[in-house]
């Protein structure tokens, strides 16, 4: 019962992180610095950022004590100091776990504050740090060699680089809530998505350089055949599938749905259809997300078909 718990808590902190983190970025370059549709006068960037932080937290420690558990044989030996304080100084995840959660809480304080624009670079810094920790509990901590070095930075990378996007994605839905019909808030949006083109272009390209990195460690050029024949492949190449939808769906927002409601603002014409549209794609595309951080986690449990 406690793998389970693992994979599930582990999908919490990345999703947790990747709001922190995504989610402020977002309410800096996207929207206004203040007045309508700026962050401070929104309603949901204070919560949704403290929920963010909250979860990683509980997360974080959580998964220390079940993945403990695991290592010890029992819950109740797992929750001895002597079994925790094994971890701590003989394993990579130990620090790195109360690094995020420290993150976490100092996130937290920070929201608790009179918010300001500054708020929101507290919160991505911190929502950085966290992310790129997750790259000491994963395989890439464990390439040894002057490769290793090589192996964590596009993992850290990989990791910043998809957080920034499902960030974006769950502000952009949080945006798209259905609401009092609002031209200013309707420009907000357009330029918000416009602006958003150009990032997710370079977050892309990050996400699928960084990506055939980890997997020449991973599975290797002479271990193909293990994407369709070992568990790891298997999952490795379902979230290569959930990728390109979700890549099919963010040029549809960009090139069709984005301009489509650009037109209707422009025209003077009521956007309910245009709001409608970009917020069922948006859904999905978030969905689709959740289930790519889903097999994230899963995967970090599994060895990977170049251990084969």
């Amino acid at each position: 019962m406690l793998e389970p718990a693992v994979i599930v808590l582990r999908l919490l902190q990345f999703a947790g992180a990747m709001v922190l983190f995504g989610s402020s970025l977002f309410l800096i370059y996207a929207l206004p610095r203040d007045g309508p549709g700026s962050g401070a006068e929104l309603s949901w960037p204070r919560k949704i950022l403290a929920w963010s932080a909250g979860v990683v937290l509980a997360a974080s420690l959580a998964g220390l004590l079940a993945h403990t558990s695991i290592l010890a044989g029992s819950v109740r030996e797992g929750m001895t100091a002597s079994s925790l304080s094994a971890v701590m100084t003989t394993m990579s995840m130990g620090p790195s776990t109360l690094i995020r959660a420290g993150a976490a809480a100092l996130a937290l304080v920070a929201l608790v504050r009179r918010i300001s624009p500054a708020t929101w670079w507290q919160c991505a810094g911190l929502g950085a740090v966290i992310s790129a920790s997750f790259a000491w509990m994963g395989h890439g901590a464990a390439t040894e060699g002057a490769l290793g070095l090589l192996h964590l930075s596009a993992d850290i990378l990989h990791t910043l680089a998809a957080g920034a996007w499902i960030g974006a994605l769950v502000a952009f839905f949080l945006l798209l809530r259905p609401r009092a019909p609002s031209v200013t808030l309707d420009r907000v949006l357009h330029r918000a998505l416009h602006g958003f083109s150009g990032v997710g272009t370079g977050l892309v390209a990050v996400i699928a350089a960084t990506g055939l990195v980890s997997s020449w460690f991973l599975v290797g050029p002479t271990r193909i055949s293990g994407l369709w024949t070992t568990p790891y492949g298997q999952l490795l190449s379902l979230k290569l599938v959930l990728f390109i939808s979700m890549l099919v769906l963010a040029a549809a927002n960009r090139f069709r749905l984005t301009p489509a409601l650009g037109a209707a603002i422009n025209g003077g014409k009521p956007s309910v259809q245009a709001l409608d549209a970009l917020r069922r794609s948006l859904l999905i595309e978030t969905a689709l997300s959740i289930l790519v951080l889903g097999l994230v986690a899963w995967l970090g449990t599994l060895a990977p078909v170049s251990a084969g």
